[in-house]
């Protein structure tokens, strides 16, 4: 089976190229809702010459009147050449249950390629509806990076109301067939800041462990016990008891408050872990760190690990570090660019 490579093309269609059950695992981050467009749109009929963007009014400059433009297209039809837009990027459908669905469709094909005791590791982040519909906050993996092409996102939200899309996601998921085993609290030591003065600015994100059977791969991954907890459980404890229900309990020579002898933990479901930015892309892109625990985690070395949303190629970067084999998806091509650079020097199979 060809490995390292990166297939070209809309994830629905391009997942369908792979062999059932070829897969050990898959980490990935899907576009968030209604936060940016990725610039893959074509459009058909109208003036080719036409942007299709549209007009923000008039200003005056010189004296004359001027028209300002942003960087929003017109969502279906250009109204300046009446061109169709034609568009098979996910996150910018018009309403987060069609979004919802896409992703499950998606997801439907990844579990059909993981093998058995596989699983899929997935980051999303969340959305809020601004005004007039319009979604807020943030780009891909919540850095805050420009927007492009914000959408409407329904009638159902009252403006400044978080959507709730990553739980959306995984129950819906969950109802598909995946087993959900474990939301992991993606905590930023450097999140981006905010101006809202009437909520807290937020510094995490979600990402969701879910497997295809009960039992599947997973290596314990462990991290180091604090000094100070290692001190605490090696030191006595006289007279220290529990009462429960009047019977009391005494914990002094509990062998459980033995730490281990390496002085590690199994690692907790919160994961304090810096943003990270590639320079070469416009887009926010996974920290190594995060795509480096997944894989450590889902894979041993050898194994497949499929990103069916690559972007910019940090997951088969981590992954050719780590002496795993990767596929990738990704719906741009000129994304293929940086991933066959940060891979180049990489170890190949």
């Amino acid at each position: 089976m060809k490995t390292n490579y990166t297939l070209i093309g809309d994830v629905r269609e391009k997942l369908k190229e792979l062999p059932d059950k070829s897969i050990q695992m898959c980490v990935t981050s899907p576009p968030y809702y209604a936060l940016r467009d990725y610039g893959t749109a074509e459009w058909e009929g109208g003036d080719s010459n036409c942007n299709h963007i549209k007009p923000t009014g008039s200003i005056k400059f010189a004296g004359r009147d001027t028209t300002a433009h942003d960087t929003i297209q017109y969502r279906k039809i250009c109204k300046k050449c009446g061109a169709k837009r034609k568009d098979n990027q996910l996150g910018l459908e018009d309403t987060p249950e069609e979004f919802v669905a896409n992703l499950v469709d998606v997801f439907a094909e990844v579990h059909r390629v993981l093998r058995d005791d596989g699983t899929l590791w997935l980051n999303l982040g969340d959305t809020y509806a601004g005004n007039n519909s319009r979604a807020s906050q943030g780009g891909r993996a919540g850095y805050g990076t420009k927007r492009e092409g914000v959408f409407q996102v329904g009638k159902s939200y009252k403006p400044k109301s978080l959507m709730g899309i990553p739980w959306k996601v995984a129950i819906a998921l969950q109802e598909w067939g995946w087993i959900l085993r474990q939301d992991i609290i993606w905590a930023k030591k450097n999140c981006m800041p905010e101006s809202v003065k009437d909520r807290f600015t937020k510094n995490h994100e979600y990402i969701f462990l879910f497997s295809k059977q009960p039992k599947y791969f997973f290596n314990q991954v462990l991290e180091p016990v604090k000094q100070v907890s290692i001190e605490r459980a090696k030191s006595p404890m006289k007279h220290r008891t529990i009462s429960t229900k009047g019977v009391k309990y005494d914990l002094s020579d509990n062998p459980n408050r033995v730490v281990r002898a390496d002085g590690m933990k199994n690692k907790r479901s919160v994961w304090n872990m810096r943003t990270a930015s590639y320079k070469e892309a416009h887009f926010a892109v996974f920290p190594p760190e995060l795509a480096e625990t997944c894989i450590k985690a889902g894979s041993d070395e050898g194994d497949i690990v499929l990103d069916c949303f690559m972007g910019s190629g940090t997951t088969a970067m981590v992954a050719q570090d780590l002496f795993r084999k990767w596929i990738g998806v990704e719906l741009n091509p000129e994304y293929e660019k940086l991933i066959r650079k940060r891979t180049a020097q990489q170890v190949l199979f």
